[in-house]
């Protein structure tokens, strides 16, 4: 799974390109198309311990409706998008509802660990309907729209892989 994502901080503007792909339980990760090793552990909600190629950050991260996401470590500060948001539908929703039939897409290849809703329950926009884990953080994937979950098409403990669909919402 391949992204491409603008970062922005105390240096300016870089365009990154982050390569993911499971290796049975850890993940191979290419950062601008070099290796990097590394590790990361959420240790509270919205902060992440991460271990970069054996330097170790801590990132406070916070999210704003049109899925830009404001990192924070030590005294600096930047901001990461996704330039494909495509990879990320399903995830991060702005403040527009969706309308119609939606597919809630997996935003990146992990395990269904927990399903928070049912065939026929009634969610509201921004809901949790499910969480999937990946890179040892667990993501919870939220309803793009008030409606009815119409059909589950996973089931806990499952691997999935980005872009799956993961239910329908009608």
């Amino acid at each position: 799974m391949k992204f491409e994502v603008q970062l922005t901080g105390p240096s300016g503007k870089k365009l990154r390109i982050v390569e993911l792909e499971r290796d049975a339980e850890r993940w191979k990760i290419l950062l601008d198309g070099q290796q990097v090793h590394a590790d990361a552990v959420e240790i509270n909600p919205h902060t992440l311990s991460l271990l970069l190629d054996g330097q170790s950050y801590e990132v406070h991260i916070a999210e704003s409706p049109d899925g830009v996401l404001k990192l924070q470590t030590d005294s600096k500060e930047f901001t990461a998008e996704v330039v494909d948001s495509r990879a990320w539908r399903g995830r991060w929703h702005g403040a527009l509802e969706a309308e119609g039939r939606q597919q809630v897409l997996a935003p990146m290849p992990g395990k269904v660990v927990r399903i928070l809703v049912q065939a026929g329950d009634k969610v509201a926009a921004g809901q949790g309907l499910l969480v999937v884990e990946a890179m040892k953080m667990q993501n919870e994937i939220r309803s793009p729209k008030g409606g009815t979950v119409e059909r589950l098409h996973v089931k806990e403990g499952q691997p999935v892989n980005a872009g799956e669909v993961l239910c329908i919402v009608s």
